[in-house]
């Protein structure tokens, strides 16, 4: 019996479908799944991935959705939400605990955001790649000159998202599997420890970053592979 014939997978704060899709895309094709990659509009972030993910569900009955960071998030909110639409839940970086408050993820949307309006999109570009790993600067170029100039209202409105509380998660029921980068400052591992703890079926993998760019796929494999651990043991 297939989890699902299809999986919507969202992407993270100021990335794109194409980061998501190249994460998640192979390993689901690999079980039989559709991967479906929200593409954001930088207008409304949650309202959009909310939308698709109702309406995939509406087309093709219960889904597998998944996310990274910010997508995380979004996908295990409304997972908890809509128990009878998913099967399953691939969070990948979970970025923090109910409010955001000074959760590394949230002060780098807000200050990102805040350079963006003063200085503009040119020049908060080459200030980032210069300091970022070349996988991650040449993704974050393509996808904030796809959602600029709205860009800094997405991410204002990311860093202002109220994840999953310890309660929320203890009253998860959907089987969740959670992959955090032991190496990340932005997505600190504790956080995905602690969605495992507290998440009642789950299961944890890692990676560190230089694995997401050496193939954003690992993400996805290590996912998948725990998913299926829980469906099928």
């Amino acid at each position: 019996m297939k989890w699902a014939t299809h999986a919507v997978v969202l992407p993270g704060t100021g990335s794109d479908a194409t980061f998501a899709y190249d994460a998640f895309a192979r390993p689901l094709r690999q079980v039989g799944i559709t991967a479906v990659a929200a593409v954001p509009d930088p207008r409304r972030i949650v309202g959009g991935y909310e939308d698709l993910l109702v309406e995939t569900a509406r087309q093709h009955g219960p889904i597998v959705v998944g996310g990274i960071s910010i997508g995380a998030a979004v996908a295990l909110s409304w997972a908890r939400r809509h128990p009878s639409a998913v099967t399953g839940v691939l969070a990948v970086l979970p970025p923090w605990l109910g409010l955001p408050g000074d959760a590394p993820a949230a002060l780098s949307a807000r200050y990102t955001s805040a350079q963006l309006t003063a200085h503009g999109l040119a020049h908060v570009t080459a200030a980032m790649a210069s300091s970022t790993p070349e996988w991650l600067a040449a993704t974050l170029t393509r996808s904030w000159a796809s959602q600029w100039p709205h860009l800094p209202s997405a991410l204002d409105e990311a860093a202002n998202y109220v994840a999953p509380t310890i309660d929320e998660l203890r009253r998860t029921e959907a089987p969740t599997a959670i992959v955090g980068a032991v190496d990340d400052p932005v997505h600190p591992f504790a956080v995905a420890q602690t969605w495992h703890t507290e998440i009642p079926r789950s299961r944890l993998s890692t990676v560190t970053l230089d694995d997401i760019g050496r193939d954003p796929g690992v993400v996805g494999d290590r996912a998948v592979r725990e998913l299926g651990a829980m469906l099928y043991g």
